[in-house]
């Protein structure tokens, strides 16, 4: 069955600062659906939108995952659709939510925290340590791989404890941070994946692009979306 999958990036850093362009001259869209492409091939079908398309009940009905990115325009998107998609993850589909998404008004919703973290830009390597090897999303990916420049997260992240923990990564100033977690929500498979700042060409990186194609298999579902799961109510 082919995979239907949505990204979505506000696509605001492309316009008001030109420089990102020596990174992502299709946008972080489309360099996230490059690496799908060039690992999934026909396995999948790629939409790309941004904060100015239209995200319509038709496309998101015809999304069996959807990638989040988002970074300085979280209360943009407007509250309506964050309920849409609620309610479709709660169906069935799969989100992955991607960097400064842990701040989305979607993956806060399904966290049911503040999603904080600490932080700091200064560029330097950030290795990513897998610690569940026997996890889907860890399939073929390299142990303790380097991505040369990155924005550092740090704990603590107040976010529930995962279903499953896949990466943590370390940094240079001696901080860890919990960066690959996995989670259920009624029947959808949300996946949180911290690597892919938008100052740096994170997401051309071969390890980072295995992570994300193996989490768009894992997070698919395996039957067709129907609706949310019923709610019991005491009698």
């Amino acid at each position: 069955m082919t995979i239907r999958v949505t990204i979505w990036n506000e696509g605001v850093h492309e316009k008001v600062e030109p420089e990102r362009l020596a990174h992502y001259p299709e946008g972080i869209h489309g360099a996230i659906a490059d690496g799908l492409t060039e690992l999934l091939g026909d396995a999948i079908l790629v939409r790309t939108l941004t904060l100015d398309d239209p995200f319509t009940d038709e496309l998101l009905a015809a999304t069996d995952v959807l990638l989040w990115w988002g970074h300085v325009a979280h209360d943009r998107v407007p509250d309506e659709l964050v309920d849409r998609i609620h309610r479709r993850v709660l169906a069935g589909m799969g989100l992955l939510a991607l960097h400064s998404a842990h701040f989305s008004k979607i993956f806060i919703r399904l966290m049911g925290t503040t999603c904080s973290l600490a932080w700091r830009n200064d560029g330097r390597p950030e290795r990513v340590w897998t610690v569940a090897p026997s996890h889907p999303i860890a399939r073929g990916v390299e142990q303790g791989f380097v991505i040369d420049a990155q924005e550092m997260y740090g704990e603590f992240f107040d976010v529930p404890a995962p279903d499953e923990l896949v990466f943590i990564s370390a940094f240079e100033g001696g901080e860890v941070f919990r960066s690959g977690l996995c989670y259920r929500r009624g029947f959808g498979r949300v996946f949180y994946f911290s690597p892919g700042d938008q100052d740096y060409p994170v997401y051309r990186h071969p390890q980072v692009r295995r992570v994300l194609a193996n989490a768009v298999e894992w997070a698919a579902p395996s039957a067709p979306i129907a609706g949310p799961p019923a709610v019991a109510h005491a009698v």
